[in-house]
């Protein structure tokens, strides 16, 4: 696989994501998955999906750094949400934040293996 058939790729993932349309999150997402070292496999990461979609409703990811080198993706990703209760522990209760996650994925048969992701809690923090 090419940086920029894995780059595409991983674009299209993100577009699933926005687009809410969980039952093709198989075609992105092995089955065996594991999120920041707890296997979670695919049902188990549609559910943290889901469960994030419903904690913010307007959620949308926007891929604002992408480097691909196969099997590898490194990600910066934007949010600009209003979570309606508390996030990653913090009362933010419907006040509109901005914030980034530094992600770094790894697929295996052309899907997501594995994801290490960091969020910018600070960020957060300083807005509230």
């Amino acid at each position: 696989m090419t940086r920029d058939e894995l780059a595409a790729i991983y674009r299209d993932y993100i577009g699933c994501l926005n687009r809410r349309d969980w039952p093709a999150l198989g075609q992105f997402v092995h089955e065996e998955v594991v999120h920041n070292a707890r296997p979670l496999g695919l049902a188990g990461y549609r559910a943290m999906l889901e469960r994030d979609v419903r904690e913010i409703p307007d959620l949308q990811f926007h891929v604002e750094m992408l480097i691909s080198d196969p099997p590898r993706i490194a990600a910066r990703l934007k949010f600009d949400c209003t979570p309606a209760g508390a996030f990653l522990g913090l009362a933010v209760n419907g006040k509109r934040v901005s914030f980034c996650e530094n992600v770094f994925y790894e697929l295996r048969d052309g899907k997501i293996r594995q994801v290490w992701s960091v969020i910018d809690k600070a960020a957060i923090e300083a807005q509230l």
